[in-house]
């Protein structure tokens, strides 16, 4: 979202991307953010397949949550059981744009080339990513990258405070 947008309606849309071959301490710190989001009202949105993904809809799911994969293939059924929602788009890896123009906010849960695609996606059009154990970006410009957080409630609280509209009323950071 770019400071010229209207502000957003309803709750937060907040996508959790990171590696589907993550490793247990990834898929810990996914699900924890998944269940957070389900606290505070947010709609999940990941690429419906395994590792993060799973992870943080399956900690989404846990608290009653809403979760949305966008899958990569045709066939809504290879989504992850912990999906609200499958949306089989047929892009393969395209549909990483999709992800992130659906989202108010990204937390990215650890690093892959998918993971940096999507991240650099959203910077690039001005929605904000927080990092949670994830690549860093030492030659990014500064205030350019991802927000670092050291926790999964820091990244949630960052994420959902950069949110246009939000319900303090404060403009996000960087706006």
């Amino acid at each position: 979202m770019t400071s010229q947008d209207p502000p957003a309606a309803g709750p937060p849309y907040v996508g959790v991307i990171g590696p589907g071959g993550a490793g247990p301490h990834e898929c810990a710190l996914a699900r924890r953010v998944g269940e957070l989001l389900a606290g505070h009202g947010a709609v999940l949105l990941c690429g419906g397949l395994g590792g993060v993904m799973e992870a943080a809809a399956a900690g989404a799911r846990s608290r009653g949550g809403l979760t949305v994969g966008l899958l990569p293939g045709a066939d809504r059924a290879r989504g992850n059981p912990h999906l609200t929602v499958a949306l089989a788009t047929g892009l393969g890896e395209l549909r990483n744009g999709l992800l992130v123009r659906a989202c108010d906010a990204l937390i990215a849960v650890g690093g892959s080339w998918g993971t940096l695609s999507e991240t650099a996606l959203a910077l690039r059009i001005g929605t904000p990513v927080v990092s949670l154990a994830g690549w860093a970006l030492p030659d990014a410009p500064p205030g350019t990258g991802p927000v670092r957080a050291a926790t999964p409630e820091e990244a949630v609280s960052l994420a959902l405070a950069t949110r246009p509209g939000r319900a303090d009323g404060r403009t996000p950071p960087g706006s």
